[in-house]
């Protein structure tokens, strides 16, 4: 168990007055854990201080190598003011599949969760209260040492910052356009595809930018070998509903194992619906288009939950999806993952853990 010191602000800041108008990512709490790794003495000196910069070396490995991970996740406000997390304990363990591939040392999961806990317990007048909002967690490692050399580093920063934000759909659950990308290669297997870590962000900047220019919000990328299978949106995985069946690509290391994405496919298994985990080529997902029998295409991820698609454009033939509108098995995952979420549905799965 973590014996966390509190240094607490001195100067709370203005929380925001206007939740309607929070977007994402942009305003911060008060506070933020921080503890820290050295090789030979461990995880120590775990504390929660006032949210401000940090102090790194312009050698610090993290800054040249590359060698950071991160996670992200949500805490939800009840209408009788209860406050719970979604699953975080699978995020917890997530980041130690992203610590093992990038060498970074393990963070013990009970551990994780406690700092989680203490640090939304300082902040929790930050969880916002509007229907649909919520307060953002990004728990994430660096490598510190500064040292000009590519090895694992010895030194290493644990850190949570938390971040309250808007409904994800302010206008209504309205479907989003994507663009297959078929001259970029975001991972391939045997790399870090698997794993929550920048650099594969930053390989998919270019693809993105691209499908911007084209007018498309999102980009759906494919195999980095045959580049005809399909594997996952930039920010979120992607599944499809073919001839009543859901349909969404396996987990073969090149795609993020996205906690929304395997609440869903245990949803619709609970349901009876059918669920296949396979390999799927965009050619399949053409096919299936022109056949009458591609009903429903949708992402899922921590931010939107389900974001449905209403085009999809893979090189010059544009797919209307379900007359460009969310459809009714989409809607029915939304609304029964944002209800358990909210306290407005009860927990039949076991995966609401309260503050």
């Amino acid at each position: 168990m973590l014996n966390i010191r509190y240094e607490l602000t001195t100067t709370p800041k203005a929380k925001p007055e206007d939740e309607s108008k929070l977007g994402f990512g942009k305003v911060f709490s008060d506070h933020m854990f921080i503890m820290n790794y050295k090789t030979g003495k461990g995880w120590h000196d775990a504390r929660i201080v006032p949210f401000g910069n940090i102090s790194l070396s312009p050698a610090s490995m993290v800054l040249h190598y590359g060698q950071e991970i991160f996670e992200g996740m949500k805490a939800y406000r009840t209408a009788d003011g209860d406050i719970q997390f979604f699953r975080p304990e699978e995020n917890f363990k997530r980041l130690n599949v992203s610590a093992e591939r990038l060498v970074i040392p393990e963070l013990p999961v009970e551990d994780a969760l406690q700092a989680l806990h203490a640090l939304v317990e300082v902040d929790k007048d930050w969880v916002p209260h509007n229907d649909g909002a919520s307060l953002y967690i990004r728990p994430f490692i660096i490598a510190v040492d500064p040292f000009l050399g590519v090895r694992p580093g010895d030194e290493y920063m644990f850190i949570i910052i938390l971040s309250p934000s808007g409904a994800y759909y302010s206008t209504g659950l309205n479907p989003v356009d994507i663009y297959v990308e078929t001259n970029y290669v975001r991972a391939v297997r045997g790399g870090m595809g698997y794993t929550k870590t920048g650099g594969n962000y930053a390989a998919s900047l270019a693809g993105q930018d691209e499908a911007h220019k084209q007018n498309y919000s999102q980009v759906l990328w494919l195999d980095g070998v045959e580049r005809k299978y399909i594997e996952e949106v930039g920010a979120m995985n992607i599944m499809f509903i073919i001839d009543d069946e859901v349909v969404t690509p396996e987990l073969q290391g090149s795609i993020l194992p996205g906690i929304t994405r395997k609440s869903v496919l245990e949803l619709c298994r609970k349901w009876g619906m059918k669920v296949s985990e396979r390999r799927i080529s965009i050619q399949e997902i053409s096919d299936a288009y022109d056949a009458g029998k591609l009903q429903e295409v949708f992402g899922t991820g921590t931010a939107a939950v389900i974001s449905p698609v209403g085009h999809l454009k893979w090189g010059d033939k544009v797919m209307e999806i379900n007359g460009g509108k969310i459809g009714e098995i989409s809607q029915k995952i939304y609304d029964t993952m944002t209800g358990m979420q909210y306290g407005k549905l009860p927990d039949e799965m076991g995966w609401i853990e309260k503050l």
